[in-house]
């Protein structure tokens, strides 16, 4: 198809191997990767350098079977830098705090030939932060936003490598597009409808962001002391990010906070003219559904309409519910796939020797960093999320104190992030 005739992938995490396998063998795209130098970029580069530049991708469950493959990628660029050529699309598969950075390393001579940027999984306005970049290029690239990632994808073996396992897949993936008469759409939906997702389109990018799920539950699943602690390597037994109490953080009261930070978002987007989200309905038929033994469908569908306590434990119970897999086939002791058994990574030394912060919550504290700046624009009041943020600072400059005299990434430091923020709200009234 010659919307994706040429495409590039930028990063190299198993994301970018599962979508490549997708992009080639559904669209026969011209292939091209580049991520950053990095270790575990390296370690990537070299497995696809030994194997002729082939990919593999498998899955846990034989209903996913449409996602497994392989392909064979045309050109592999270590650093964003060196990419040249002319691509007309580019799939940033990245997290949503390295957009810019990543598309500033890039040529600008080579953004003026690229038609359409998709972001994969974008936060509450980086459509907005994007275009505005793009555009300073003289660039008039479509820029697409999926509400996230189609699923839960991991390297095979936990170390990255050319070869990643699909562990689940969403039911529902929601897309909005910069221009409104878009012809990348169409052909996307086609891809998703033969992985049997349902690519829903939106009226706008920014209604496309705020149906990603990650808005809604990672603060309160990383932003709390019992996270904080594994993160900061304050506690050296394994802990798990979906696992309940003691193996990981979900207690009643993080899903108490988990709800009451839905509702200040339900009214940031009500603020934004954007229609909010049945946070179980959402958590399940559009993500990740469980078993109607455990939550009937007509519980689901009433949730809005519950008292407080009776969401949360709903809430909670949906927790529960997915501790395994419970669509896996089990073994012949019963067993189920582990589904919750997410570690939570801690602080690392990086490939430079200097102490760095894992993605999950570098890239959230992003996230809800934007949102809050959204929330001061639009004057609404966000209590919860501020709170969120405050225990994630407060252990920042604990982090940074006990550091003191060894290197450590900027990922330490308290941020603004303003001028992203004064782009994304630049103009509030083209924010939705």
């Amino acid at each position: 198809m010659d919307e994706f005739r040429r495409v590039l992938l930028l990063g190299t995490g198993p994301v970018t191997v599962q979508l490549a396998v997708l992009f080639k063998n559904h669209f026969g795209s011209y292939l091209g990767i580049a991520g950053r130098i990095s270790r575990r970029s390296e370690l990537m580069m070299a497995a696809l350098h030994a194997d002729g530049n082939r990919l593999y991708t498998t899955v846990q469950n034989d209903s996913h079977r449409r996602l497994a493959g392989e392909c064979r990628a045309d050109e592999v660029f270590q650093g964003y830098r060196a990419v040249t050529g002319t691509w007309d699309t580019l799939i940033v598969s990245v997290t949503a705090d390295a957009y810019l950075e990543v598309l500033r390393s890039l040529d600008t001579q080579l953004l003026t030939h690229v038609r359409c940027v998709i972001l994969v999984s974008p936060t509450l306005g980086s459509n907005r932060l994007v275009h505005h970049y793009i555009q300073e290029t003289g660039s008039k690239a479509e820029i697409i936003s999926c509400s996230t990632y189609l699923g839960d994808t991991r390297w095979i073996d936990g170390m990255p490598s050319n070869n990643a396992i699909t562990t689940g897949v969403k039911t529902k993936v929601f897309i909005g597009s910069s221009q409104p008469a878009s012809h990348h759409l169409h052909p996307l939906k086609q891809l998703y409808d033969s992985l049997g997702i349902m690519l829903v389109a939106m009226g706008s990018p920014l209604e496309a962001e705020s149906r990603n799920i990650s808005l809604f539950v990672h603060p309160p699943l990383f932003m709390n002391s019992f996270s904080l602690k594994a993160i900061f390597d304050e506690d050296h037994s394994r802990k798990y990010v979906y696992k309940l109490f003691p193996e990981g953080p979900i207690t009643p009261q993080l899903i108490h906070e988990m709800v009451e930070c839905w509702r200040e978002l339900s009214a940031l987007l009500e603020a934004l003219d954007l229609q909010s989200v049945n946070l179980l309905k959402f958590m399940t038929v559009d993500n990740y559904p469980v078993r109607a033994e455990s939550l009937p469908q007509h519980i689901i569908e009433c949730f809005d309409s519950l008292e407080p306590i009776h969401q949360e434990y709903l809430v909670y119970v949906r927790y529960a519910s997915l501790l395994i897999d419970p669509f896996s086939e089990p073994d012949l002791e019963g067993r189920y796939y582990d589904f919750s058994a997410v570690p939570i990574q801690s602080v690392f030394r990086n490939r430079e020797g200097v102490w760095d912060i894992p993605r999950m919550p570098k890239e959230d504290y992003y996230r809800i960093k934007i949102i809050q700046g959204i929330a001061g624009h639009m004057k609404v009041s966000c209590p919860t999320i501020d709170t969120f943020i405050d225990r994630y600072e407060q252990q920042l400059k604990r982090a940074a104190k006990a550091l003191k005299g060894q290197p450590v990434s900027e990922a330490f430091h308290v941020r603004s992030f303003a001028g992203d923020i004064e782009r994304i709200c630049s103009n509030v009234k083209k924010l939705y």
